[in-house]
């Protein structure tokens, strides 16, 4: 252990000196429940982005490719998207607004026609249905219904509902349409559990009055983040007369508030670990007043202002990286609590989970490591500046 880290420690540990410990100590536990809060609110917010990114991908395709016509050949496109090597799984939907009529009651839904036979390669919608069910057994006299719907209107398995199309108002169309309830799905997403039904798209393409064809084609991928690489590829295989969308960009809104947040809480919370940062300061400006005559007769014997200058920096970062550490293990301890045991409820009908999602990532863990610690050198410039600059002959004037 060269010299200027023995000092440090001795200074660090003050064994003579109770009152500059226990500032150490303060000091030291500011940092740690900065970097632990960090941690846990960070890891928090990414645990629910990630459940809603899934929720929303469950229930949807990951690419979707549309045209404001319609599509009429979409078989034939079937095979052609298809042939995209990271595509897994397409399937043809209708989708359009129609109105739920109950007795005195009415609602606008979302209707989405789809292929009973393909619909779940590409959506989670089996999963979503409990076991009660598959969409390949559903008819073309029936419906899924969201459990929201179901709630709120008392719909069981078997019950008969009747949906008004906007082509009513068509010569010859007809004005409802009753379909029996096949099954209730539950998505988490109060949206989609609440406003969308799922019929056949013979059903669909009846009460949209629009011959065969369908609204667009549903893609589902080996990987959803690579969307906009596919959205590109298929634009070059079958031209801009489509639309294609990702599923980023249909819900680009939601996760750029996401992220508008996550972002946000990072800052506040990183005031916590800037806030603590000022013991340190407090800390050394105390160590230097009461080291004045030990930093005088160092100078005194040789001893360079560049060494005095790193004696009190590594002390200000020995501090900082003794709490950055005790926060990164006290934060990741009680995220993997929570992650394993689920301790913390929520009311599940606020918030259709039971328990806190947690996901820890090595990129927020490390950007919140570096920070704190970029954060303590700062606090350490002026101190071990004035240190340095102390003039031997000041310092023992009066000793």
């Amino acid at each position: 252990m060269n010299f200027e880290w023995w000092l440090t420690l001795r200074y660090l540990t003050a064994k003579k000196d109770k009152f500059l410990a226990v500032i150490n100590f303060v000091a030291i536990a500011g940092i740690a429940i900065g970097v632990m809060a960090l941690i846990i609110v960070i890891g928090v917010m990414t645990g629910f982005d990630h459940d809603l990114r899934a929720k929303i991908i469950g229930a949807n395709a990951h690419v979707f490719v549309e045209r404001e016509t319609g599509i009429k050949n979409y078989a034939q496109l079937d095979k052609r998207l298809k042939a995209i090597p990271d595509v897994t799984a397409v399937t043809p939907y209708i989708q359009g607004n129609v109105f739920l009529e109950s007795g005195t009651r009415a609602a606008s839904l979302i209707l989405r026609g789809v292929d009973p036979a393909t619909e779940g390669k590409v959506t989670l919608i089996d999963k979503y249905l409990g076991g009660k069910g598959k969409v390949e057994d559903l008819k073309n006299d029936g419906i899924l219904i969201g459990s929201q719907l179901a709630s709120y209107y008392g719909y069981q398995p078997g019950d008969t509902v009747t949906l008004i199309s906007p082509a009513s108002g068509i010569a010859g169309s007809n004005w409802r349409y009753k379909f029996k309830v096949a099954g209730i799905f539950t998505s988490g997403m109060y949206d989609y559990d609440m406003n969308l039904v799922l019929v056949t798209l013979k059903a669909a393409q009846q009460m949209f009055n629009i011959g065969p064809t369908v609204s667009g084609i549903g893609l589902k991928l080996k990987n959803p983040d690579m969307a906009p690489a596919v959205k590109q590829e298929i634009y070059g295989l079958i031209g801009y007369s489509y639309l294609v969308r990702t599923w980023m960009e249909s819900n680009a809104n939601f996760f750029a508030a996401l992220a508008l947040e996550k972002y946000a809480m990072f800052v506040i919370l990183t005031l916590i670990v800037l806030v603590a940062s000022f013991n340190i300061i407090s800390t050394l400006i105390v160590t230097v007043t009461s080291k004045v005559k030990d930093i005088g007769i160092l100078k005194s014997i040789g001893a360079s202002k560049a060494r005095i200058h790193r004696i009190f920096t590594w002390q200000g970062l020995a501090v900082g990286a003794l709490g950055t550490f005790w926060g990164f293990t006290l934060g990741l301890g009680i995220v993997l609590l929570l992650k394993k045991y689920q301790f913390i409820k929520l009311p599940q009908d606020i918030y259709y989970i039971d328990h806190l999602p947690v996901v820890v990532q090595a990129s927020d863990v490390g950007l919140i490591v570096g920070a704190a610690l970029l954060i303590t050198y700062a606090a350490t410039v002026y101190p071990a500046i004035k240190a340095a600059n102390l003039e031997p002959v000041e310092a023992l004037r009066y000793e």
